[in-house]
């Protein structure tokens, strides 16, 4: 983690480094947020699928350089944690076994996970075009935290995650309304623990993104 936050630190240096106090600008903004996780959790030979959602608002702060009349690099920081579903996810599973003495026996498991996004950055550059209409690109790092409470007592701990983001904008004055889409990459993440009588890992294979409908305000 400390080292992708690292690249990222001197990126923005080199990129704000040749810049003067005065062809900075700073802003504020509010982004309607849908956040799309899809994924497979594979234990032994069994695969199951599943799919997490949540709509949130989301703050963020900026600070932008204009780099000539048409292209500026931007730095956006969200300083609040999200939830990636808006429900803790919740199921029950019902494992049989057979003892030493043939007997069947029969242990129920709850188990519950949930997984949030945070320490999110993004470097970014816009086009302008002169009539106030701009599109965007840029690179996103965040950080994906796990929180699951398994009957086995695994863990699937945490990860960092590039996304690629593109979007379209319209300013006015120093107002700014814009639409933004983020792909991250592929997330691939592994147990602890293995489940009684299977040898390997589970494993849980990810995919996220998300569509952000965005409000700035630049000072």
């Amino acid at each position: 983690m400390k080292k992708i936050h690292q690249i990222f630190i001197t990126l923005v240096m080199l990129a704000f480094s040749s810049a003067s106090y005065a062809e900075i600008k700073y802003g504020v903004s509010g982004a309607l947020t849908a956040i799309d996780a899809s994924g497979t959790e594979t234990e032994g030979g069994e695969k199951n699928n599943g799919n997490a959602d949540n709509l949130v608002v989301i703050p963020s702060i900026f600070a932008e350089y204009a780099y000539s009349d048409t292209v500026s690099i931007g730095l956006d920081y969200i300083p609040l944690k999200a939830d990636v579903s808006d429900k803790t996810l919740k199921r029950s599973d019902t494992e049989t076994s057979v003892t030493g003495t043939a007997t069947t026996t029969s242990t129920a498991r709850t188990q519950k996970a949930q997984a949030e996004l945070e320490n999110h950055i993004t470097l970014y550059a816009n086009y302008n075009f002169g009539n106030g209409a701009y599109v965007k690109g840029g690179v996103a790092h965040v950080s994906l935290n796990t929180d699951e409470s398994l009957g086995t007592g695994s863990k699937y701990g945490n990860a960092d995650i590039i996304g690629y983001v593109i979007g379209f904008g319209v300013g006015s004055g120093n107002w700014r309304t814009e639409i933004a889409y983020t792909d991250y990459e592929d997330i691939s993440l592994t147990s602890s623990v293995a489940r009684t009588g299977v040898t390997t890992n589970n494993k849980i294979d990810a995919d996220l993104d998300t569509l952000a409908l965005k409000i700035a305000y630049t000072f």
